[in-house]
C-alpha cells in the first residue's frame, strides 16, 4: 500500500462529493508521461511508478488521456473498443492497479471519453462499409449521398477541423462524415443505439472506480437537422478555415440544442454513483452565454475555459477573460476553469516569448492562474518550465493535423525528462517516440528538485500554499486598485500582484510577500513576475 500523501488518503465512495469544486488537476498524457517496458511509450505502469511525484507535487486529481484500444492515428482519439486498455499501455488489470494506488495517494482519476466519432477500425463501422446503403448498420454513423448529377461532390460544404473536406466517398458512392481525419466517423447520435452504447460506457469505468471523464469534442456529438451549408470555407476566397470561425459563429456541426439532452441524461448517471463523480466538457461555442449551457446542476459539472488560455500578456486582456468567467460561473453555479496548456496547445512558455522571457511569464502565469477561484488544470511538464519542441524531424511527427495542414500538436507531446544527462532523460529504460532537446537537461525532475528556485519547486510551494491557505480554496475575488500594468486582487487576506508592466513595483502596501515568481529586489516585484502577499502583522 502506497504512504498517505499529506493531507490525506481516501476512500472514493466517502470523500467529498464537491471536491472537483477548487481541485487541482494534473493532465497525463498517457504515451508521454513514463515507461515501465523500454518500448519508448509511456504506460499504466509507468504512470503507477510516477504517482508518488504527482502526490509530492500536490495536485489533486490527474486526468489520463485516451488509452483505449486505437490504430493510433490521432494519439488514441480514434477508438476501436472503448472497454479495453491498449497493448501499447497495458491492460485493464494495470489500469485497475494504477487506480487503487492512486487512491491510495489520494489521487482522483479523471479520464477521457470521445463520444463524438469512433475509429473507422471499430467493429460498428466496419460492419457499416460492409453493409449496403440504407443499412441498419450504416445508420450509426452519418453516410449521404452525395451532390451533382453523379454524386461525385460531397454532400456539403463541411470541412475537417485538420483540414480539407469532412466528407469522404466509399466505392459503393456514399459519402461518410469526418470533422476531424477521415480514420475517425462521426456518430449518428440521432440514434437510440448509439445512446445507450455510450451510457454503458460511462457505467462500465465508474463501476472501476473511476472519479469522472472529460468529454472530448463535447460540443459535437448532434448536427443541425438537413446538414445545411456553413456558406463559407477555404475554397471560397475567405482564406480562413472554418474551423477558426468558431467565435461568433454557430456552425451546424458544433454546439447544436440537442447535445444537452444527452448531458442530461450523463449527468443523472454521474449523480447515482457515491464519491462525487464529476465531468468537464471541451466545448466550444460562439458566445459565453451558450458555452455555460454546458454546465449546471442537471448537466455537465464544468467546462474548459480557454480564454484564459488565448490571454495576451498585458492587464486589460487578463482581466476581461477572468471578469468574464468568473461572471459566467456565478450565473450557472459552477466553478470555473483555469488552463494555461494542454495536449492540443503550443506549450505556454514558447507562447508567452520563449527562453528566459517566456519562462519568466509562465512562471508568474502560473501563480495567476492558481491564486484564481475555480479549478486549475494543469499540463504535464509545465510544472518543469518546459518550452515547445519546434525543430522535430517530419517523418517523426504523428498528428494527422500535419498531414493535412503543416500544423502540428506534437512539439508539446514530447516525453517529460524526469533524469539524467542524456535523452531520453530518464523516461524509460531505453528512447522514446518523439525526442527531447538536449537543453531540457536543465529541467529534469531531478535538476529541479534540489533547486529551490527552480520552476518544479515554485509549483510545490504554490500548491501547498493553496491547499493551507482558507483564502484559495473557495474565497472570493476582489480586484485592487494597481498601478498602471499592474493586476492586482484579493481572496480573503491573501494578495496577488502580477507586474505585467514595464518597471519594477513597490509591493509594500500589499503586504508580506510569502510566495514569488522571480526574487524581489527589496521591496520591488521585478518586471513579469508575480507574487502572492498577506498583510504585515500588526505590533
Amino acid at each position: 500500500m502506497p504512504k498517505e500523501r499529506g493531507h490525506f488518503a481516501f476512500n472514493a465512495d466517502e470523500a467529498g462529493a464537491g471536491w472537483w469544486r477548487d481541485a487541482v488537476v494534473y493532465q497525463v498524457y498517457v504515451r508521454s508521461f513514463a515507461d515501465s517496458d523500454g518500448d519508448g511509450i509511456g504506460d499504466l505502469a509507468g504512470l503507477s511508478e510516477r504517482l508518488p511525484y504527482l502526490r509530492d507535487l500536490g495536485v489533486d486529481a490527474v486526468w489520463l488521456t485516451p488509452f483505449y484500444r486505437s490504430p493510433m492515428v490521432d494519439g488514441g482519439y480514434d477508438v476501436t473498443d472503448y472497454r479495453e486498455v491498449d497493448p501499447m499501455f497495458g491492460d485493464l488489470a494495470d489500469f485497475d492497479a494504477m487506480l487503487a494506488d492512486a487512491h491510495a495517494y489520494g489521487l482522483r482519476v479523471i479520464i477521457d471519453v470521445v463520444p463524438n466519432h469512433t475509429s473507422s477500425a471499430h467493429r460498428w463501422f466496419q460492419a457499416a462499409i460492409a453493409a449496403p446503403a440504407g443499412s441498419p448498420e450504416r445508420q450509426r454513423y452519418i453516410f449521404r449521398d452525395g451532390r451533382g448529377p453523379d454524386g461525385a461532390e460531397p454532400p456539403n460544404d463541411w470541412e475537417s477541423i485538420f483540414g480539407g473536406d469532412a466528407w469522404t466517398r466509399l466505392p459503393d458512392g456514399q459519402w461518410y462524415l469526418h470533422i476531424f481525419d477521415p480514420e475517425q466517423p462521426d456518430l449518428n447520435w440521432e440514434l437510440p443505439e448509439v445512446r445507450a452504447e455510450f451510457e454503458d460506457i460511462l457505467r462500465f469505468w465508474l463501476d472501476r472506480g473511476v472519479d469522472g471523464f472529460r468529454v472530448d469534442v463535447a460540443h459535437g456529438n448532434i448536427k443541425a437537422p438537413g446538414l445545411p451549408d456553413v456558406g463559407y470555407s477555404s475554397k471560397t476566397g475567405r482564406n480562413q478555415r472554418q474551423s477558426r470561425l468558431l467565435e461568433g459563429t454557430r456552425l451546424p456541426y458544433f454546439d447544436q440544442d440537442g447535445v444537452h439532452e444527452i448531458y442530461r441524461v450523463w449527468r443523472r448517471i454521474l449523480d447515482s454513483y457515491p464519491g462525487g463523480r464529476m465531468a468537464v466538457a471541451e466545448a466550444w461555442a460562439s458566445s459565453p452565454e451558450r458555452l455555460a449551457r454546458y454546465v449546471g446542476k442537471d448537466e455537465l459539472h464544468q467546462v474548459f475555459n480557454f480564454d484564459f488560455l488565448h490571454a495576451t500578456w498585458s492587464v486589460d486582456s487578463f482581466r476581461k477573460v477572468i471578469d468574464t468567467a468568473l461572471a459566467e460561473a456565478t450565473l450557472v453555479g459552477a466553478p470555473t476553469t483555469w488552463v494555461l496548456s494542454n495536449h492540443d496547445k503550443q506549450r505556454h512558455v514558447t507562447r508567452y516569448g520563449g527562453g528566459a522571457l517566456g519562462l519568466r511569464r509562465a512562471r508568474a502565469a502560473a501563480l495567476l492562474m492558481l491564486a484564481l477561484p475555480g479549478v486549475a488544470y494543469l499540463y504535464q511538464g509545465e510544472e518543469l518550465g518546459l518550452d515547445e519542441v519546434l525543430d522535430l524531424p517530419d517523418e517523426l511527427r504523428q498528428d494527422p493535423a500535419f498531414r493535412r495542414t503543416g500544423e502540428s500538436r506534437d512539439g508539446c507531446r514530447v516525453p517529460l525528462p524526469w533524469s539524467g544527462d542524456a535523452a531520453p532523460f530518464g523516461f524509460g529504460p531505453a528512447g522514446a517516440w518523439l525526442p527531447a532537446p538536449t537543453a531540457w537537461v536543465a529541467h529534469t525532475v531531478a535538476a529541479q528538485e534540489q533547486d529551490p528556485g527552480s520552476t518544479l519547486e515554485l509549483y510545490r510551494a504554490a500548491l501547498r500554499l493553496r491547499r493551507a491557505e482558507p483564502s484559495l480554496r473557495g474565497g472570493e475575488l476582489t480586484w485592487t486598485e494597481a498601478e498602471p500594468g499592474v493586476l492586482a486582487f484579493r481572496r480573503g487576506e491573501l494578495t496577488c500582484v502580477v507586474n505585467l508592466g514595464g518597471e519594477p513595483v513597490d509591493v509594500r502596501r500589499y503586504g508580506t510577500p510569502i510566495l514569488a515568481s522571480a526574487a524581489l529586489d527589496g521591496d520591488f516585484l521585478p518586471v513579469d513576475a508575480a507574487a502572492w502577499l498577506k498583510p504585515v502583522p500588526l505590533g
